[in-house]
């Protein structure tokens, strides 16, 4: 009843990535492309859950990952379709998250 578990937790290295790890993951994907994201780890030499490499790419290593201060002009973008669409087409996350950006900047 229920999920299975993501992967068997004994053996498996938790807390902070090293260079080294994300090096091989980011060295993994690129040259391999983007698999089952439960055999990833085994494939890539991490002894990491897949889950943990799948957060991992998406959140910090993916190369087209844009971080840093918005933009003007996207900016100027947010807040035309914000006063066009309202929140209807925004995913919740990503509603906090524009709202503390902007929260900030007032």
């Amino acid at each position: 009843m229920g999920r299975q578990p993501c992967c068997e937790k004994v053996g498996l290295r938790r807390g902070p990535w090293t260079i080294e790890e994300d090096q091989k993951l980011v060295d993994f994907i690129l040259k391999n492309g983007i698999q089952c994201w439960r055999v990833v780890p085994t494939l890539a030499g991490l002894l990491r859950c897949g889950k943990s490499c799948r957060l991992r790419w998406i959140n910090y290593l993916r190369p087209d990952l844009k971080r840093g201060v918005l933009t003007e002009a996207e900016e100027d973008q947010i807040i035309e379709l914000h006063s066009r669409l309202g929140n209807r087409f925004c995913p919740p996350m990503l509603t906090i998250l524009l709202n503390c950006y902007f929260s900030q900047k007032m």
